[in-house]
């Protein structure tokens, strides 16, 4: 969290644009942190945007691309794609199969520095790979893991999503928030 995932994302989108190709973004239907009908970043830059079931059928998805134009869209763009289930990599395999550019942000590990979700199987697929790093908030050194924190305190078990955000209260229950953290001062789970 807070690497710049979805600036990034942001980022190949436009250059996208600008080289004329056709774009359509989505994100998952729980993600409604700060828009339902926007890609928004936690600096708030933002893009209209489709949202998607966390399980993605492909039924589902085929109406909504043909919809908006299978034919005629060039570039799929998907944020928050640890959210999805396991069918996810077959979808974006699918759209590459058809000639398709696949653009997909989202986080490797969940908040006890776990695998998350379609995440590893997608990273194990995907002709590029690049990976973000935050600030640790605790020493500013790179950070790889998000630490989800209740009323200031790291917690380590829970379900695994639950939406959340900076202290600052950008998420609905204000004591729930999550910092990156580096190896050395994340709190992992008791084993």
């Amino acid at each position: 969290m807070f690497s710049g995932k979805t600036e990034e994302l942001l980022r190949r989108v436009e250059r996208a644009r600008i080289a004329r190709k056709r774009v359509l973004v989505l994100k998952p239907e729980l993600d409604t942190r700060y828009a339902a009908e926007e890609v928004v970043t936690h600096y708030g830059r933002s893009l209209p945007c489709h949202r998607l079931p966390t399980a993605v059928c492909p039924r589902r998805f085929q109406e909504l691309v043909t919809d908006h134009g299978l034919r005629i869209t060039d570039v799929f763009a998907f944020d928050e794609a640890h959210f999805f289930g396991p069918e996810f990599p077959a979808l974006c395999e699918s759209l590459v199969a058809r000639g398709k550019r696949v653009i997909v942000a989202g986080l490797d590990l969940n908040f006890r520095g776990e695998p998350f979700g379609p995440m590893p199987e997608l990273l194990a697929l995907a002709d590029e790979v690049v990976k973000l790093t935050a600030v640790c908030a605790a020493c500013g050194a790179p950070a790889t893991r998000s630490q989800r924190l209740v009323a200031g305190l790291p917690v380590t078990d829970g379900p695994e999503i639950l939406i959340g955000g900076l202290a600052s209260g950008t998420n609905s229950d204000a004591t729930v928030s999550y910092e990156p953290r580096c190896r050395d001062h994340f709190v992992p789970p008791r084993r």
